[in-house]
């Protein structure tokens, strides 16, 4: 019997009589037509007894139970069921209709949909339970365990997650620390340069260990190794380590073409923002050729880039690590962040989603003069310029420093015929705004390239060819 609505009042019927009217015997006639029990031979209304698993309807209070040797009244609708004659089988008085097998059947309809819910409902854990309980009856189990599924789990090539596997083991976390008493420095990452043990980082990150002090580089699998510095170019904010005790079998990362490279490519990061080693960001490129002149915060000369300005993730820490393409080769050497305050560098707090990473054909060159002799080399025009004014060029200052000439005599800037004033537009292909977008320009060229300048004099625009000098060292 279901029991759902069991102990609910049920409400009364207006149509039903206040009491149960009393059933006619075979030995009272009751006024009025006879009933088709005192007329004729009653049939056997078509019934089955009721089962437990077909939900009946609500039910009034029930009567006495019967006498033992008769069973229980089959449930019904109101009228209440009449005593204990007849016996069960026996044929019922007309008054008192057998319960319509059409509502049987849509109860039962609706204890199906329901047990089909939950069914659906359960079934991601309840035919594993199933299979399992019956183990010990000749059935095997069908669950599956999760530990099972990386084991044939296969991340396809190309995806950050199979670039990043393979790339982790060639990015390093350095430590640096200044000779002082302090024991001052700080973290950045480098990456491995080739199978000697040279990793490739930023100035800014070694500059505190450079005199006196000590590097070690941690790799993504814990081992850690004592470093010395081989070389630094401030001004392009590149320097070259190598590890004292290099282990066998180190994986260079594979260098790419920073000039293919275009806005909206994919790019992933790889470094130890705050001190968070081997952490991975992606994003893309979205601008080529950002000109930036960033510090370290420590009042040394500026470096300056013209670089690859891309939205991945970068923070302090970053400095020196990788910036990859989609095949996990380096693009870019990650250098500096634009903050909310207005300045470039890492000693700002925080990625807003403009990082800035050293085009990795300039990075190559410098490492490849650092290794070899240690010191860098840049390519210069011979000619200082005005590097406060923005947005109508470069202008040629009228005095260098210390009372120099600013126009160095004999120098690529004078054999091209430029003079104090002169006001330098464009650099080859791409347009000048300012003193530092010129040296940013001027720093992806090698000395003894040849570069068509634009400039301006007297209102008039002119052009001249410059073959360009070299200056070693910084200075």
């Amino acid at each position: 019997m279901s029991t759902e609505n069991e102990g609910t009042p049920v409400p009364a019927d207006p149509a039903a009589p206040s009491a149960p009217p009393v059933p006619p015997t075979m030995d009272e006639p009751t006024g009025g037509t006879p009933s088709q029990a005192a007329s004729e031979p009653a049939r056997p209304a078509p019934q089955t007894p009721p089962s437990g698993d077909e939900p009946t309807a609500v039910q009034a209070p029930v009567p006495a139970p019967a006498p033992p040797h008769q069973p229980p009244a089959p449930a019904g609708g109101w009228p209440p069921p009449p005593p204990a004659v007849p016996a069960w089988g026996a044929p019922h008085p007309s008054a008192y209709p057998a319960p319509q097998a059409p509502r049987k059947r849509t109860g039962g309809l609706v204890a199906a949909v329901l047990v089909a819910s939950l069914v659906a409902g359960g079934i991601g854990g309840g035919i594993g339970y199933w299979a399992a309980e019956r183990g010990d009856n000749g059935f095997s189990s069908t669950t599956v365990s999760s530990g099972q599924a990386p084991a044939s789990f296969k991340r396809e090539p190309g995806t950050v997650a199979a670039v990043a596997a393979k790339a982790l083991p060639s990015v390093v976390t350095i430590q640096a620390k200044s000779g002082g008493q302090e024991g001052e420095g700080g973290t950045g990452t480098g990456f491995v340069y080739d199978q000697e043990g040279h990793i490739v980082t930023n100035n800014h990150v070694v500059a505190s260990a450079a005199d006196g002090g000590t590097l070690s580089v941690t790799f993504s699998d814990g081992k850690t190794y004592d470093a010395e510095v081989v070389g630094r170019a401030e001004g392009y904010d590149v320097a070259v380590i190598k590890l004292k005790d290099a282990p066998k079998g180190l994986t260079p990362l594979p260098l790419g073409d920073s000039d293919k490279v275009a806005v909206g490519d994919s790019t992933i990061a790889i470094g130890a923002p705050f001190g968070l080693s081997n952490t991975v960001t992606t994003g893309i490129v979205s601008a080529k050729n950002r000109p930036v002149a960033s510090g370290d915060g420590s009042g040394g000369s500026n470096s300056y880039m013209s670089a690859l300005q891309t939205d991945a993730s970068i923070n302090p820490g970053n400095s020196g690590g990788p910036l990859l393409d989609a095949s996990g080769a380096v693009i870019g050497i990650n250098s500096a962040i634009q903050s909310t305050s207005g300045g470039f560098g890492q000693s700002q707090a925080g990625s807003i989603g403009l990082g800035f990473a050293i085009p990795v054909n300039q990075a190559k060159n410098v490492a490849q003069q650092l290794i070899k002799t240690g010191k860098p080399v840049y390519p210069v025009i011979g000619a200082t310029v005005n590097m406060n004014e923005k947005g109508q060029g470069a202008t040629i200052a009228g005095q260098g420093s210390g009372g120099t000439p600013s126009v160095t005599p004999d120098g690529p800037a004078a054999k091209a015929g430029l003079k104090a004033g002169d006001v330098i537009t464009g650099f080859g292909d791409h347009p000048i705004d300012s003193g530092p977008t010129l040296i940013s320009e001027i720093w992806t060229h090698k000395p003894g390239d040849s570069v068509k300048i634009t400039y301006e004099r007297d209102g008039k625009t002119a052009t001249a060819t410059v073959v360009l000098g070299e200056r070693t060292g910084d200075s």
